[in-house]
C-alpha cells in the first residue's frame, strides 16, 4: 500500500489493515439484530459492540442507519433513548425475479441487495410472485446473502400466454415469458378447440404439488397461430395484462358525441385561430395532441402558444369513457400500430389537432424574450385552428433550407427550443440519447429492415415546449400555497441514482475505457461527457441504456420531489391528454385550481398515480417485447450473413453480443463454445480459457453468425463467425 493511500487512512480514522464496512451492509446488519431480538431495546454502542465494528466510518454509518431507519418508521426510541423494534416482521417479505431454470433472486424493499434462492428452495413460486421468504446464513458470491421461500403471500398472475403442444392424451402449454420455467398441463377437454402450435392463453387451475411440478390449468383464448403476427401481437398485449379491442358500451359512448362545437362554447375561451399555428409529428401519426403558435410582438417579443387537445371537455368524469381511460392509462405504442387509450373517435378525430378544424383545447402561452426569457404566461381554455400540419421530416426540411411555408416561424422556435435546451443542461440537465429502431415492414408486418431513428432538429424543437409546458404548469400550482399547505397535484418525478448502482455503472463503463469521477460535485455534466464521449462508437447503444438504468425510474406521485434528470424542480405531464391518463388528471387539477378551488384529497389522487405508473411500466415493456419480436423475426432471414458486434455483457452461461448494424441482442453459450472450457470471471466482465487462456471482455468487438432464433420467447443464439 502507498504511503498516499496509508495517509488517506489514517485521516479518515481507518486502520490500515482493516476494511471499511458498506452502508448497505450495516443497513442489513442492523436490520438483522431487531429482527432476531425484536423485543430488545438497542443502544447505539450496544449494536457496534454486537456488529463487531471498529473502525470510525463504520461506527458513524451505525449511528446514521439507525436514525434514518427511526425516520423511516421501522424503528423508535423508548423512554431512555434506547431503539426498539416496530414489530418487525421474523420472516421477510419481496417479489422473485426467476433468472434461469437454476436460481432466482429475491428483491425486498428492506434488504440492499437482493436475495440468491435456487429453485428448488422457491415452494413453487414463479416469477414475479409476491413471497415471505427466510435468510440463510450463507453467501452466493461475495454480496448475494442465501435464503429459501417459506410462503407464496400472492400470485402475480394466474394466466400465461404460450403456445400448444398436442398429443393423443394431455396437451401442454409452453410459456412465451422466459422467467417461466415450468411448462403447463391442460387436459385434454379444456383445450378450447386450439391446435399444436396455437398461440393461446392459459388459466392456471391448479399450481405445483409436491407429485406433481407442473401447474395443470385450461385454455380460455386461443390467439391464433404462432408466428402470424397477428397472434405474436394479441400474445404481446395479452402477455403484460394490457386490453387491446374496446368494450362495446365504450365505443358505443364516444360515438354519442357530438362533433359540433357550440358557439357558446367558443365565447368562453381564448380565441387563438387568428394566430399562426401548426402541429409538428411523426409522418404516420393520427393523434395530434399538441399544436404551437406564434405572434410576432409590436415589443419585439413572441407570444408563444403551447396548445394541447381538451381531452376532459369530451371525457367526463364517472362516465364510461373515463373509467376506461384510467383502467387502460395510456396508449401502446407497438412496432406495427398503435393500441389507443381513448377510442378512435376520440383520439383521431374529436381531439386530434387535425389542420383546417376548429378545435377545443388547453393552453400555456408564454411572452418570450428573443433571449429565451419568459416574462409572462397565462393558462385556459382556448380554441384554435391549426394552419398547417408537418411530419418531422418536412419542418426539418424547412429548417435546414431556410425556406419553405412558415420559415420564419420555424426558425424563431429552433432558435428558442436550442436556449431552453443550452439553459437546462447548464442547471444540470443529462443528455440521455438511446438509439431507437424503426422497421420497414411489408403489408403483413413483415420486417424487410431495420434503421436507427434519427433526432434532428424538429424533433428536438417539439421536445423543448412540451418540457417548457409541462414544467411551468408544475411550478404555477406548485406556487399556490395555502393555509394547510401546498395544494394536492399530479407530479412526474425522477429520484437521484442510488450510489451503488452508480458505481457499478462507473466499473462497466471503465470496461470500454471511459473513466467517470463521482467524486465531482457536478455528477450530470460527468454524465454528459461520457455521452458526448461515446457518441457515433459502437458502445453507444450498450453504455446508454446501462447509464439509463442505473437511474432511478420516473413515476407519477402527488409528492412534489423534483425531476433530476431534467433537472426541474417541479415537473408535471400536461401534453399528452389523448395517450396518457396523468395528464388528464392534470387538466383537471388545473381548470379547478385556474378557478381558485381548493385543494383536492391527496389519498384521491395517490392512488391512480401508483396505478399510471404500474400502467405505464407494462406498456413500455410490450413496446419492447414488440420490437424484440421483430427483430428475431428479422435476424431469422440472416443465418449465413457474418456481423459486427460488441460484447455486452457476460454471465455464467454466456456472452450476450449486441448487433450494431440492427441493435439486435443475441447470445453465446457459453456450452457451445468448443475450442476449451471457459471460467467467468465476474470482478472483471469476462471469461478465461481455462487452458489457452483466451479472454472473452465485455466491451470486445467481435463478428457472429445466427445459430437459433426463437420468436415465441423472442432469443437470438448466436455463435463466434470464426468458431468451427
Amino acid at each position: 500500500m502507498s504511503k498516499k493511500n496509508n495517509k488517506k487512512r489514517k485521516n479518515s480514522g481507518e486502520s490500515p489493515g482493516r476494511k471499511t464496512i458498506s452502508a448497505g451492509q450495516i443497513k442489513e446488519s442492523v436490520l438483522h439484530l431487531f429482527r432476531q431480538q425484536s423485543g430488545k431495546p438497542w443502544s447505539i454502542r450496544q449494536m457496534i459492540q454486537t456488529l463487531g465494528v471498529r473502525d470510525k466510518k463504520s461506527k458513524n454509518l451505525v449511528s446514521e442507519v439507525a436514525f434514518r431507519l427511526e425516520d423511516e418508521g421501522i424503528i423508535s426510541r423508548n423512554r431512555d433513548g434506547r431503539f426498539v423494534s416496530q414489530q418487525m416482521p421474523s420472516a421477510l417479505v419481496g417479489v422473485v425475479d426467476h433468472v434461469n431454470s437454476r436460481f432466482a433472486y429475491i428483491i425486498c424493499a428492506e434488504l440492499d441487495e437482493d436475495v440468491y434462492v435456487k429453485t428448488d428452495d422457491l415452494e413453487f413460486a414463479v416469477d414475479g410472485d409476491t413471497v415471505k421468504f427466510e435468510l440463510s446464513g450463507k453467501f452466493h458470491g461475495k454480496k448475494h446473502r442465501e435464503g429459501r421461500v417459506t410462503e407464496i403471500v400472492q400470485r402475480k398472475k394466474d394466466e400465461f400466454v404460450g403456445k400448444l403442444q398436442l398429443s393423443k392424451r394431455f396437451a401442454f402449454v409452453i410459456p412465451d415469458n422466459r422467467k417461466i420455467h415450468n411448462d403447463i398441463f391442460v387436459y385434454p377437454e379444456h383445450i378450447n378447440n386450439a391446435t399444436t402450435n396455437d398461440k393461446v392463453i392459459v388459466k392456471i387451475d391448479r399450481w405445483h404439488d409436491r407429485t406433481n411440478k407442473s401447474p395443470v390449468g385450461k385454455v380460455v383464448r386461443v390467439l391464433g397461430k404462432a408466428g402470424e403476427n397477428e397472434a405474436e401481437i394479441h400474445s404481446i398485449m395479452a402477455e403484460f395484462d394490457l386490453p387491446f379491442m374496446f368494450p362495446e358500451e365504450v365505443i358505443s359512448e364516444a360515438d354519442k358525441i357530438s362533433e359540433t362545437i357550440p358557439e357558446k362554447e367558443i365565447a368562453a375561451r381564448r380565441d387563438f385561430r387568428g394566430v399562426t399555428t401548426f402541429t409538428i409529428d411523426p409522418e404516420d401519426a393520427k393523434d395530434f395532441d399538441d399544436a404551437l403558435s406564434i405572434k410576432f410582438l409590436e415589443n419585439g417579443n413572441y407570444e408563444i402558444g403551447v396548445h394541447i387537445a381538451d381531452v376532459t371537455h369530451y371525457v367526463k368524469e364517472e362516465t364510461i369513457l373515463e373509467k376506461e381511460a384510467y383502467s387502460r392509462a395510456t396508449s401502446v405504442y407497438l412496432v406495427d400500430r398503435t393500441v389507443p387509450m381513448l377510442p378512435e373517435k376520440l383520439s383521431n378525430a374529436l381531439c386530434s389537432l387535425r389542420p383546417n378544424e376548429d378545435k377545443l383545447t388547453f393552453s400555456a402561452v408564454f411572452e418570450m424574450e428573443s433571449s429565451g426569457k419568459i416574462v409572462n404566461e397565462w393558462f385556459g381554455r382556448t380554441v384554435i385552428h391549426s394552419d398547417r400540419r408537418f411530419s418531422y421530416e418536412e419542418a426539418q426540411a424547412v429548417i435546414e433550407a431556410g425556406v419553405g411555408d412558415y420559415c420564419n416561424e420555424l426558425k424563431v422556435f429552433n432558435d428558442l427550443a436550442k436556449l431552453l435546451k443550452n439553459k437546462r443542461y447548464k442547471s444540470g440537465a443529462i443528455n440521455f440519447e438511446t438509439i431507437e429502431v424503426k422497421f420497414k415492414l411489408d403489408e403483413q408486418g413483415k420486417p424487410l429492415g431495420i434503421v436507427p431513428k434519427i433526432r434532428k432538429d424538429a424533433h428536438k424543437l417539439i421536445e423543448e415546449f412540451m418540457l417548457l409546458a409541462n414544467k411551468r404548469v408544475a411550478e404555477f400550482v406548485f406556487g399556490q400555497k395555502t393555509e394547510s399547505g401546498r395544494k394536492t397535484f399530479v407530479y412526474r418525478t425522477h429520484d437521484s441514482p442510488n450510489e451503488e448502482k452508480l458505481h457499478n455503472f462507473t466499473l462497466f463503463a471503465k470496461k470500454f475505457g471511459h473513466k467517470i469521477d463521482l467524486t465531482d460535485e457536478n455528477l450530470s455534466s460527468t454524465l454528459n461527457k461520457l455521452i458526448d464521449e461515446i457518441e457515433g462508437k459502437p458502445e453507444q447503444n450498450v453504455l446508454t441504456s446501462l447509464a439509463i438504468r442505473s437511474m432511478a425510474k420516473a413515476k407519477y406521485t402527488t409528492a412534489a420531489n423534483g425531476h433530476f434528470g431534467l433537472a426541474f424542480p417541479h415537473y408535471s405531464h400536461f401534453t399528452s391528454p389523448i395517450r396518457r391518463y396523468p395528464d388528464m388528471m392534470v387538466h383537471r387539477l388545473l381548470a379547478h385550481y385556474l378557478k381558485g378551488g381548493k385543494s383536492v384529497e391527496q389519498d384521491k389522487y395517490e392512488p391512480m398515480c401508483v396505478h399510471s405508473s404500474d400502467m405505464e411500466k407494462r406498456a413500455a415493456d410490450a413496446e419492447r417485447a414488440s420490437i424484440k419480436y421483430k427483430q428475431v423475426e428479422f435476424m431469422s432471414m440472416a443465418a449465413d450473413k457474418v456481423f459486427d458486434g460488441i460484447v455486452a455483457g457476460v454471465t455464467e452461461w454466456g456472452i450476450y453480443v449486441e448487433i450494431i448494424e440492427t441493435k439486435c441482442e443475441g447470445m453465446v453459450r457459453l456450452a457451445d463454445l468448443n475450442d476449451d472450457y471457459y471460467e467467468f470471471d465476474e470482478q472483471n466482465y469476462r471469461i478465461i480459457g481455462r487452458n489457452n487462456k483466451r479472454m472473452i471482455t465485455l466491451g470486445d468487438e467481435v463478428k457472429v453468425k445466427v445459430t437459433n432464433t426463437d420468436i415465441d420467447r423472442r432469443t437470438i443464439d448466436l455463435e463466434f463467425a470464426n468458431e468451427k
